[in-house]
């Protein structure tokens, strides 16, 4: 007796994939009006199972939904509260098994300084999203490089965590500062933001930041890049955002601030200095000294005039913090304390 296999059907996608669920509905001659609100309707729900609830779609439009699409293809599986409850991290489960970090960050703007004034606002938050399972380019002072590179995430697996993590603040700004290197996976990053930035999220540009690149010095040389970064000045007429991550006993001592000053001073920046953040016996970085991150600060903005701010790091106790991204959810949580903190994502540039 012959028997016959039957290949299985393709997974169903994420409804935040924007290429994909355009091209479906122009496919079946279902105007993308409709899309928003689909998109409304799953960040309202965001434990919804299906599509059917959605309110006044054509019959056909619930249809492909039903055929093709899910809600989200992601799952949250566990969240970390800090001691000081102003960060969550989150451990969200991708439809191929594997898994990525985001992490929730709360401040008070008050607790900011603009021209010598407080901030106006009050308390709101900051996404940190992985774009990447892993990343590729290894940096030693990363716990995510540690992890290898093992998958690119779609456009709406990006979206999709500001989806659950719109279960526990309402957010403000989103930084591409988790988990793999965001130009290294251009095109879901970019159409991600098209839609972080349209109806119903509706953040602002200005709002939304991606940090890149940890470049391969023999393929990206300093001056290549310095050049790349005063091209885009001239053209854009943008401040650049210089993130400097600051290792006791490498690059954090007063020639080194030297250094970098007469390397921007051409520039319109501002310098973030992040002081490393232990990543375990993966690491023999140390941490920087106060002293020494004061002092990289003062001549930044005594000899060279640039503004120089330094990064007030959440979330140590539950690995949350910058660099410590590497799909684990500690047991145990140190000490910390219940202030808010003033937002580098903040800043007015």
């Amino acid at each position: 007796m012959a028997s016959s296999s039957s290949s299985s059907p393709p997974p169903r996608r994420s409804v935040f994939d924007a290429a994909y669920i355009r091209a479906e509905f122009d496919g079946a001659g279902i105007s993308p009006h409709f899309i928003p609100l689909i998109w409304k309707y799953v960040l309202q729900n965001p434990r919804c199972g299906d599509l059917d609830g959605v309110p006044s779609l054509p019959a056909a439009a619930y249809a492909l939904l039903r055929n093709k699409f899910r809600p989200t293809t992601s799952t949250l599986t566990a969240a970390a509260e800090s001691k000081d409850r102003t960060t969550t991290k989150l451990l969200i489960r991708l439809q191929n098994g594997e898994s990525v970090e985001a992490v929730v960050m709360r401040y008070d703007t008050r607790l900011g300084k603009y021209d010598g004034k407080p901030r106006p606002g009050g308390v709101r938050s900051t996404l940190c999203v992985s774009s990447q399972v892993g990343c590729k380019m290894g940096c030693r002072f990363c716990a995510t490089g540690t992890m290898g590179f093992k998958s690119n995430l779609s456009s709406g697996e990006i979206v999709e965590q500001l989806v659950h993590a719109s279960r526990y603040s309402q957010i403000r700004n989103v930084v591409f500062m988790g988990m793999g290197e965001p130009l290294n996976n251009y095109t879901a990053v970019v159409e991600a933001i098209h839609v972080l930035t349209g109806p119903p999220f509706q953040l602002s540009p200005k709002r939304i930041t991606v940090s890149t690149i940890m470049p391969a010095a023999r393929a990206f040389p300093l001056g290549k890049l310095m050049n790349a970064l005063q091209s885009y000045q001239n053209e854009s007429k943008q401040t650049i955002f210089i993130e400097y991550i600051m290792l006791d006993g490498v690059n954090d001592q007063e020639q080194h601030a030297h250094q970098l000053g007469k390397l921007l001073e051409t520039f319109k920046a501002v310098v973030n200095l992040i002081p490393f953040n232990p990543i375990g016996s993966s690491s023999n970085f140390k941490t920087s000294s106060d002293q020494s991150v004061k002092k990289f600060q003062k001549v930044l903005r005594g000899v060279y005039s640039i503004r120089t701010t330094v990064r007030q790091e959440m979330g140590q106790d539950i690995a949350g913090a910058c660099g410590q991204l590497v799909v684990s959810l500690p047991d145990e949580r140190s000490a910390g304390g219940a202030t808010l903190l003033s937002d580098i994502e903040d800043l007015r540039i």
